[in-house]
């Protein structure tokens, strides 16, 4: 597709904020687009087709075509065209996604424009409260309980350790902290992507998912009420403590990454480490960023 047909098509783009968060764009694809595309994806699958009297490859265009399934074909189409249209509607628009785009077909007709509905959305501004003060009350909350004194060393060892609080007791004073509204589209996805492990989990201990809801007394209702809550309180408090980072001035140098790579026991599992060194610059941001609040 040239550049010239994709702004074209861009000026057409329409954009809507919704007030959940959710960021809607409708982004219409000329036929001729489509057409176009449609022909290259048949010519590559004709490249990679074996037809009986015909070596792979040498099958006439048409008698390939007459086996096709068109919707998938189709599908096919549309994944090599959203890329491009997508990341240059993104810029027209100065839209900065945090997630993958959830993509709707609205319109496919042969010989008439498509029309997809794309729905993302922006990192949500977050409100840092007072977590360092936060923090401080906790502790001087569990300093302060009553205990017996004149206990031997060990109780009083044991005593010192209790008083101190827990990671989650610091993050969920963190989480009550800040102020954040979320776009539902983002909380959808991970509520989605924890209901896919359920599955998965289920699976490999031999249960349906309507077992597990039995057996826990859940329904399918009140289980992704949980997991909203859930992925609410996950995702705010991940978005907290990178702003959190960043106004501690807290970094990871290279080297921080190096020593971990540096533990991979084969070259396989280094090699995999290497291509991840965004994540790991990222968990290791977090980690430091926890490690921090813990020692305030």
């Amino acid at each position: 597709m040239s550049n010239n047909m994709v702004h074209s098509i861009l000026m057409e783009i329409t954009l809507k904020k919704h007030d959940n968060g959710n960021i809607e764009l409708t982004i219409p694809i000329p036929w001729a687009n489509v057409h176009k595309t449609y022909d290259a994806v048949v010519d590559d699958i004709v490249k990679e087709t074996e037809l009986h009297g015909f070596r792979k490859g040498k099958a006439p265009r048409i008698a390939v075509e007459e086996h096709l399934d068109k919707n998938k074909t189709y599908e096919e189409v549309l994944k090599r065209l959203l890329p491009d249209i997508y990341i240059k509607a993104i810029g027209q628009h100065s839209i900065k996604p945090i997630i993958s785009p959830q993509v709707t077909l609205k319109k496919a007709k042969e010989g008439e424009d498509w029309v997809v509905m794309v729905i993302t959305c922006e990192k949500p501004v977050v409100t840092l409260g007072e977590y360092r003060q936060a923090i401080a009350e906790l502790k001087n909350e569990k300093r302060n309980k009553i205990w017996v004194p004149g206990q031997d060393k060990q109780k009083e060892n044991e005593k010192e350790k209790e008083q101190k609080p827990n990671i989650d007791e610091i993050l969920g004073v963190v989480y009550k902290t800040i102020q954040v509204s979320l776009p539902a589209i983002l909380v959808e996805q991970e509520v989605s992507r924890m209901l896919s492990n359920l599955i998965d989990q289920t699976k490999k201990l031999g249960l349906t998912v309507e077992q597990y809801l039995n057996s826990t007394g859940k329904t399918i209702e009140s289980l992704r009420k949980d997991y909203e809550e859930e992925a609410k309180r996950m995702i705010a408090l991940e978005l907290a403590l990178g702003d959190i980072a960043d106004k501690e001035n807290i970094n990871v140098e290279e080297k921080d990454i190096d020593n971990i790579i540096q533990t991979a026991k084969t070259p396989e599992e280094k090699e995999n480490l290497e291509k991840e060194r965004y994540y790991l610059a990222s968990m290791l941001r977090r980690q430091k960023t926890i490690q921090m609040l813990a020692s305030l």
